[in-house]
């Protein structure tokens, strides 16, 4: 017969497959806190609604459970404070009825704290889909993405269709990098090599290249630094950014803090990189607008001013990455 699952899984309402959240949570800086992240989880859960856990709805609790971790909440806090953080990108949508409607209906007051004047979707998502034209998308990624790596299948199409957005960060990542990453096993992708570490990556059928590691030079001026390693036994050296580094091309890396004190100045909600700024000095912003996009992990936050005024200071650009609390975007109200 089948065994009941782990107390400890029953206990914090957590996935007994939860080496992905586990794998975030440490990405995300969190690993020390990983108690504290199943505690929330059991928390996120309670305040979502106890709701069905599947692969979509799941990640929704363990963004919020780590969204809670990070921000030092508990639920009674993240209710009451709602109407002004800026919660994971899967959360509110969730709440928005991307996913569906649960069966005892969404939580409130959290859900109109959350989703605000944004767009909401009763009944079935996928009934108000419009009809996908695939010999169109074909068309459009073969002219988007066609000249560079492999040439548009339609097994893309199906996948740019179902997943736009992380098709085309796939692809942007193949025209940076090649294709060959995808082959390189997950934990010498997620995780630094240590020296004389070696891996196989076979780049064709029958075709296999020992990669072993040896050392990491000085950050150059630049913002560079030499890659020693070997290849099948022969001494290679790459370049590459360091985008961890303290100082790139010549830019302190010491980042100034948002302020607690003042609502105008708004921080990072997580330690993550900037995918998008939407806003300038100067210009003049509402309550609840949205000023950068962050991600980390596959957890997407856009964070949105709690005051309306003028901006004065945009302290990041697109690729910046941020330590929780980094100062974002400063806002005179």
């Amino acid at each position: 017969g089948s065994r009941p699952a782990p107390r400890r899984c029953t206990a914090t309402r957590c996935p007994a497959g939860s080496t992905p959240l586990k794998f975030q949570a440490l990405s995300l800086g969190l690993g020390d806190q990983w108690p504290k992240v199943k505690k929330a989880y059991a928390a996120a859960n309670e305040v979502l609604g106890d709701i069905v856990k599947v692969t979509p709805s799941s990640k929704v609790v363990g963004d919020l459970a780590q969204f809670m971790v990070q921000n030092n909440l508990d639920a009674k806090a993240l209710v009451e404070q709602a109407e002004h953080l800026s919660f994971p990108t899967s959360v509110v949508e969730f709440m928005q009825g991307y996913l569906g409607q649960p069966p005892f209906g969404f939580p409130e007051p959290l859900r109109s704290r959350i989703v605000k004047d944004k767009e909401v979707i009763q009944g079935r998502p996928g009934a108000t889909l419009p009809e996908a034209n695939l010999a169109r998308l074909e068309s459009e990624l073969q002219e988007r993405w066609g000249k560079t790596g492999a040439p548009i299948k339609q097994r893309d199409v199906v996948s740019a269709a179902l997943y736009p957005k992380v098709f085309d960060d796939y692809r942007a990542h193949v025209a940076l990098y090649g294709e060959l990453t995808s082959r390189i096993n997950s934990n010498a992708f997620f995780h630094e090599m240590e020296e004389d570490d070696e891996i196989e990556v076979e780049t064709e059928p029958g075709k296999t290249v020992v990669l072993k590691f040896k050392a990491v030079g000085e950050i150059q001026p630049s913002g560079k630094r030499e890659v020693f390693f070997e290849a099948n036994g022969i001494p290679r050296i790459v370049e590459v950014i360091d985008r961890n580094a303290a100082s790139t091309a010549g830019v302190s890396g010491i980042r100034q803090k948002a302020d607690p004190t003042e609502r105008g100045s708004v921080g990072a909600p997580m330690a993550g990189e900037v995918v998008e700024v939407c806003v300038e000095p100067g210009a003049r912003v509402e309550a609840g607008q949205a000023l950068v996009v962050m991600s980390a992990m596959k957890m997407e936050t856009t964070v949105s001013t709690p005051v309306p005024g003028v901006v004065q200071h945009v302290a990041v650009v697109k690729g910046d990455r941020l330590e929780g609390g980094d100062l974002l975007v400063s806002v005179e109200s």
